[in-house]
């Protein structure tokens, strides 16, 4: 079988299985099989394929029939302006999430060193886009899962920042290291009902450890906000992101502990995603 033969077959058993974009994941899958990019395989599609590798574009051919997300069967994640080691252990980064990294850099100048703690770090994406940009900056990641703090050592020694970025595994409640000029965070902020109404490539297949903030999405919104007001600075940044309906109780919660809302930014389909807030008193 040829790579233009596998490729048609790949798409037309996806389009059965009803997912978006088939042709663009049987190509992704062809190209990460046989470890070349998709202008060679498009130059090349007479080109005959090794039996092992027809297996291999088969396991992973069914992996997304069942709405595995393309990011796990990859490997790998684009974020920001870089690319991140991505397994099931860890939330997949979202364009909308850079919106993070764009209004942090705005506090955060070039030629300043500042002490940053990232939340619930995940895969590493927040803080090791922002170390890149900000290469005198220092950082603390921590999160609750070993697995997900595994990843984010991965990410940090591929962009060479594994002696810049100090990764714990615990959760905020019990850590204790104060003085932070920065704190940022993509907390689990999805509620009960939510969590089931999302699509199944979320649902099924991504942790749900990091998108399920409690019965009303608040939990861990409010334990970031909370323990943030002990560790960071006076006039110290806490900047995160939230779902699109929780803004006013955001900034109630805020305002209760001693924060200023400085701004909350829209993400690309104009709903509110990310608050910027200083530390007052």
């Amino acid at each position: 079988m040829n790579y233009h033969e596998i490729l048609k077959r790949g798409e037309n058993f996806l389009k059965k299985n009803k997912i978006e974009n088939p042709y663009l994941d049987v190509d992704l899958i062809l190209s990460k099989v046989i470890n070349k990019k998709r202008e060679e395989i498009l130059l090349s599609a007479s080109k005959k394929l090794k039996n092992i590798d027809i297996i291999k574009f088969n396991n992973y051919l069914l992996r997304r029939s069942k709405k595995e997300p393309m990011a796990y069967i990859l490997g790998y994640k684009h974020f920001w302006k870089y690319k991140f080691l991505i397994n099931k252990s860890v939330l997949i980064p979202r364009p909308d999430t850079e919106l993070l990294i764009e209004e942090t850099l705005k506090y955060l100048p070039i030629n300043n060193s500042k002490k940053i703690l990232d939340v619930g770090t995940g895969s590493g994406c927040l803080v090791v886009s922002l170390l890149k940009d900000r290469p005198k900056c220092v950082a603390t990641a921590i999160d609750l899962s070993k697995k997900a703090i595994n990843i984010a050592k991965s990410n940090a020694k591929l962009h060479q920042l594994e002696n810049k970025i100090n990764f714990i595994n615990i959760d905020i409640d019990k850590y204790n290291s104060y003085n932070y000029d920065l704190i940022i965070s993509n907390p689990p902020y999805i509620n009960s009902i939510d969590l089931n109404r999302l699509d199944d490539d979320v649902k099924i297949h991504e942790p749900k450890l990091a998108l399920l903030g409690g019965f009303d999405g608040f939990k861990e919104i409010k334990k970031v906000i909370i323990k943030s007001k002990k560790l960071l600075k006076i006039n110290g940044k806490l900047i995160f992101e939230i779902g699109y309906d929780q803004k006013y109780k955001i900034v109630k919660i805020l305002n209760k502990n001693g924060f200023f809302v400085n701004k909350i930014s829209k993400d690309l389909s104009g709903k509110d995603r990310c608050v910027i807030s200083t530390k007052i008193k």
